[in-house]
């Protein structure tokens, strides 16, 4: 019998096992009204990760003042970068989605989840749930690993996978700074603008996080938070926050070719009156014009999709800080969204 079964075996190809990829990202309203913006806001802030305090100091802080208070503000704001197709978030992660199944081929089923609101992280495993797939790649779209996004965003779908009964092979990509491709899609939008010589220096914005988040992913106690510490990347920094923003900016400035009088670094969406990582934008950005530089072009790379952060955030508050404080134009570069490079680099993470 097992002699006939080899025969079939040689003769009678086995079908390919298919493989997952996964993308992640943060997550958007399910529409730019309050009383969605409300239960977004709600969701996203409550998560202990995110808002690393008490349980009932986080519930107190987001049900009694952020959610009731900000969510009007906010809803206005998605209103101005709301499209005909929903949320710029969304609208891109799907058209990312397609682009990258596209490329993948039939042997790779690709999906898209969000952290928060929809499609969920559990609505998108379920393609993968009990299907036969032989691995499962999970990429949340945070290029820099931190607690409150990736790890959130891990926490969240091993939570999920913890009720399957059969679960694939997976690889998680906390990270992806390292990826030449990364680096060089944003090289390549930014040397649109730069290569004009329309501008004079470049602002590379990163998400802010507060420090203690930072002091408590601290590898043996090696962060300082300063620059010296984040001067070189390296294992007992490879994962904290600051450091990767560092190393990414090292990344794209090595590929446009500029020198360290051309850029400054800086984190934006500082939140409370707790110390976040410096140096802040709002401190920056007058300083600049002030100085006499007139014309600068603005990176913002924690971000892979344009959103309320680039947007309105980078593109329109810090603009008009600018040109109050004497400068003259203020270019936000977009983001990578679906910029052709960017999805061969999920091409090469992917496989």
């Amino acid at each position: 019998m097992l002699f006939f079964y080899s025969i079939i075996c040689k003769f009678v190809p086995m079908k390919k096992q298919r493989k997952g990829v996964l993308l992640l990202n943060l997550g958007t309203p399910s529409s730019s009204n309050t009383k969605d913006v409300r239960r977004y806001l709600r969701e996203f802030l409550m998560d202990p990760r995110v808002i690393d305090i008490s349980a009932l100091g986080r519930w107190i802080l987001v049900n009694g003042f952020v959610a009731p208070f900000r969510s009007p503000k906010s809803a206005k704001e998605y209103q101005k970068v709301w499209t005909k197709e929903g949320s710029p978030l969304l609208v891109h992660g799907l058209q990312l989605k397609s682009d990258l199944q596209e490329k993948m081929g039939d042997e790779y089923v690709v999906e898209l989840g969000m952290r928060y609101q929809e499609p969920s992280v559990k609505s998108a495993l379920a393609t993968f749930k009990n299907k036969g797939f032989e691995s499962l790649t999970i990429i949340p779209l945070y290029p820099q690993y931190a607690s409150a996004t990736t790890g959130s965003t891990i926490e969240a779908v091993n939570k999920e996978l913890n009720t399957w009964q059969i679960i694939p092979s997976l690889r998680v990509i906390s990270n992806f700074i390292s990826q030449p491709l990364y680096s060089s899609a944003f090289a390549e939008i930014g040397n649109k603008y730069w290569q004009t010589k329309e501008y004079e220096h470049i602002v590379f914005s990163y998400h802010g996080l507060p420090e203690r988040q930072i002091e408590k992913a601290s590898c043996d106690n090696y962060c300082q938070m300063n620059e010296k510490c984040c001067d070189t990347y390296h294992s007992k920094n490879q994962y904290c926050y600051r450091a990767q923003c560092f190393e990414t900016t090292r990344l794209i400035v090595e590929k446009m070719n500029l020198s360290p009088d051309q850029y400054t670094i800086c984190f934006q969406s500082r939140l409370g009156r707790s110390e976040w990582i410096k140096p802040y934008i709002s401190n920056v950005v007058p300083k600049l014009a002030q100085k006499g530089i007139k014309k600068v072009l603005v990176f913002s790379p924690s971000f892979v999709a344009d959103c309320l952060e680039t947007t309105i955030e980078i593109g329109e508050e810090y603009k008009e800080l600018f040109l109050k404080n004497g400068g003259e134009k203020w270019q936000l570069v977009e983001s990578l969204n679906t910029h052709p490079t960017w999805v061969e680099c999920l091409v090469e993470l992917s496989r």
